[in-house]
């Protein structure tokens, strides 16, 4: 690997450049400022596969400013120090972005292909939720923990910890769920008192760009605090992860390329809290509500079309009910609306990319050529970046398809013997994200405890909160995003002591 690693935070398409004189719909965010960059580039509406518009593609220089803004806003801008500031300035960003909704619904779901009902939640009301949630945490979260005294060399110390702001943040994000994965970083290091210089998605750039000028336009957030960039130069993410004047990177995005980013931070020892891929398992035991579990895999595995890290991807079923739990599952595929996202009766839009439904494609062209059964799906629909609900069976555990991540509306179904062959099966994973089991209570518990995973789902349960813990075990990520834990990535601890007199 060179010392300046290509380093890129998406699986979808290659940007297009534009003459240096096209306009950007939207600016970047530096040192205070709103401002253009030489070049820009185009991103398209993955549901009609048009150009929505352009944004500034950022250059090394671009990069090196944020970070230096962000260095001498941590420094002496008092903000890591300002508890009451950072309050009033999460309030103000909370307002903005309720106020805003609508535009930001709207710029979602034509640059994500974000249908409305995810509008509703994981796409934009629940990140919205998480500023809201950070700055009550902030109020009441104690930065001082009293240790008491201790006796040392014949006189009694006094010990305390303090809580202080890590530093300088790198927050590069991936295209498939931009509000929520910028504002999961955003919220917790503005909290915490941290400066930010948060890098948009080459596919998705221009609805975190919106970010930035709603932070530029309506907060007393001071200059350097929060830097917004777009770019497709690859190298632009590399400044970030390399610049010794960054103190920690944060990044959510494939595991390949979280691998990069920790090797390219390892030159200076950068923190690193890295959220990444997934292939977790739903497990149906033999005493499960089997309507139930059909209806959670099959519709949960085609929201976004399969693109999110902790869908369950691998089916699970007791090799005696395989066909009967096939077919409820297929029944259900052939009940998902998909298509225009805009149209509130959709239920699944598009993927990001040309390129990303070929990958999809591709992997389940080689997944049937290896033996797997295309039981239903498999096609690509326009226009725009469409691709039917798929449901494959005779799936090998090893297999490509049952290991590596699709991201796309990709369901593979796995037989199993017993409760122990499937804790196998599902920890068989370089990954460790999230999981789900169905089946009475108490022993779907037992199974979930058995899991790798750092999140679970019993009989349908819902997880995913703001004030909920979200990352992986093993190749899934490092760090926790979201709840307490989320603001703590984000915290330094410093001890003190003093002598006691007398």
């Amino acid at each position: 690997m060179s010392e300046t690693p290509t380093i890129a935070a998406t699986n979808g398409s290659d940007p297009v450049r534009e003459p240096a004189h096209e306009k950007a719909d939207r600016r970047m965010l530096i040192d205070g400022k709103l401002v253009d960059a030489a070049r820009t580039f185009a991103t398209v509406n993955p549901a009609t596969g048009e150009v929505l518009g352009h944004a500034p593609d950022a250059s090394i220089a671009d990069a090196e400013a944020a970070v230096a803004a962000a260095r001498r806003a941590f420094d002496h801008s008092g903000w890591a120090t300002d508890v009451a500031l950072r309050i009033r300035c999460l309030e103000q960003f909370h307002r903005a972005l309720v106020a805003n909704r609508d535009d930001l619904a709207a710029l979602t779901t034509a640059e994500v292909g974000a249908t409305a009902a995810l509008n509703l939640g994981a796409q934009l009301d629940q990140p919205i939720a998480i500023v809201e949630y950070y700055l009550n945490l902030l109020r009441d979260y104690p930065f001082t923990e009293d240790l008491g005294n201790i006796e040392s060399r014949g006189m009694q110390h006094h010990r305390w910890v303090e809580k202080e702001a890590g530093g300088v943040v790198a927050a590069i994000i991936a295209y498939n769920y931009p509000n929520q994965l910028a504002l999961a970083k955003l919220a917790p290091a503005l909290a915490a008192g941290c400066t930010v210089v948060l890098k948009a998605a080459p596919d998705t750039p221009l609805i975190t760009l919106a970010l930035g000028e709603l932070i530029a336009e309506h907060t007393d957030i001071p200059a350097g605090v929060v830097n917004v960039l777009s770019g497709a130069d690859p190298q632009v993410g590399a400044v970030l992860t390399t610049d010794p004047d960054v103190d920690m990177v944060t990044f959510t995005g494939s595991t390949p390329t979280g691998r990069a980013i920790m090797a390219a931070a390892s030159s200076t020892l950068k923190r690193v809290f890295l959220e990444l891929g997934g292939k977790s398992a739903a497990i149906v035991l033999d005493d499960a509500d089997f309507g139930t579990a059909a209806v959670f895999s099959a519709f949960s595995m085609v929201t976004h079309a399969g693109q999110g890290c902790a869908l369950t991807s691998r089916l699970l079923v007791p090799r005696k009910h395989h066909d009967e739990i096939v077919e409820l599952v297929k029944a259900n595929f052939g009940h998902v609306r998909y298509g225009d996202p805009t149209d509130p009766g959709t239920y699944m839009g598009p993927l990001i990319s040309e390129k990303q439904r070929d990958k999809v494609d591709g992997m389940v062209q080689r997944a049937v050529q290896a033996g797997a059964t295309l039981v239903t799906g498999g096609e690509k629909k326009g226009p725009g970046y469409f691709y039917t609900p798929t449901l494959l069976t005779d799936v090998d555990p090893d297999s490509e398809i049952a290991q590596e991540e699709v991201f796309g509306p990709v369901l593979a179904v796995i037989a199993y013997d017993d409760d122990d062959d499937a804790v196998r099966i599902a920890n068989n994973s370089i990954y460790g994200l999230s999981g789900a089991v169905f089946g009475s209570e108490q022993r779907a518990l037992g199974i979930a405890r058995r899991i790798r995973t750092g999140t679970f789902s019993i009989n349908g349960g819902n997880y995913f909160s703001p004030d909920s813990p979200f990352g992986g075990y093993k190749q899934s990520g490092i760090g926790r995003e979201m709840g307490v834990a989320g603001l703590e990535e984000f915290l330094e601890s410093k001890t003190f002591a003093v002598p006691v007199a007398g």
